[in-house]
């Protein structure tokens, strides 16, 4: 990793930190899962009306767990569009291109890296404990395609050029889900209650 590497995500991990989660963000997360949002610091990524679209979360979670996938997808939306992709199993093919595709592979690689250099700035800042989850980033990095939400959190957080394969899975679904086009069930200013959180059933755990 490059010594621009090193500062793009240090940078980041600091500026998520210090903009981290109100107690509204952290409400309406709770309503895309239908489950509380343990170890969630701050909202990674936004849609446009201002909804999360990811969040970033500790790598120790209350409890003492090891939680390795510090960008973790919440919006229903996108979480549905990446499902259909899943469904329709096209996963072979992405680790095909990262087994087959030079340029890819090294990207998928260098995503990795940057996962693992985010994570441990996080971990950092707040003093937890990586050794559970030492060389482990999300989503089957860096040899194989594992789960494309992970992914797909990974480029919403990170933004465009850093994972490859979450980059053309955006690309994939975006007539379904765009991150700079609202068509979020749940406006910001409405009551959580009323969250559609249908997406969360399409949600599965990601490591």
């Amino acid at each position: 990793m490059t010594p621009t590497d090193t500062t793009f995500v240090t940078e980041l991990a600091e500026r998520r930190l210090r903009e981290g989660a109100s107690e509204r963000d952290i409400e309406l997360v709770q309503a895309q899962l239908g489950r509380y949002p343990r170890g969630m610091v701050a909202v990674g990524a936004r849609c446009v009306c201002g909804n999360p679209l990811a969040v970033v979360t500790r790598p120790l979670l209350p409890g003492g767990i090891p939680f390795p996938t510090t960008c973790y997808l919440t919006g229903p939306e996108v979480v549905k569009a990446v499902s259909h992709v899943e469904a329709n199993g096209e996963m072979p093919q992405y680790t095909d291109l990262v087994e087959h595709d030079a340029d890819v592979h090294a990207a998928y690689e260098r995503a990795h890296e940057l996962y693992l250099a985010f994570r441990h700035a996080i971990a950092e800042r707040l003093g937890d404990d990586e050794s559970h989850i030492e060389g482990i980033s999300a989503g089957g990095m860096p040899v194989r395609v594992k789960c494309l939400h992970a992914l797909v959190a990974q480029s919403l957080v990170m933004g465009p050029g850093v994972n490859p394969i979450g980059d053309r899975v955006l690309e994939r679904v975006r007539d379904e889900f765009d991150p700079a086009v609202c068509r979020c069930a749940l406006r910001a200013g409405e009551d959580g209650s009323d969250a559609d959180a249908a997406g969360s059933k399409d949600r599965k755990d990601v490591d």
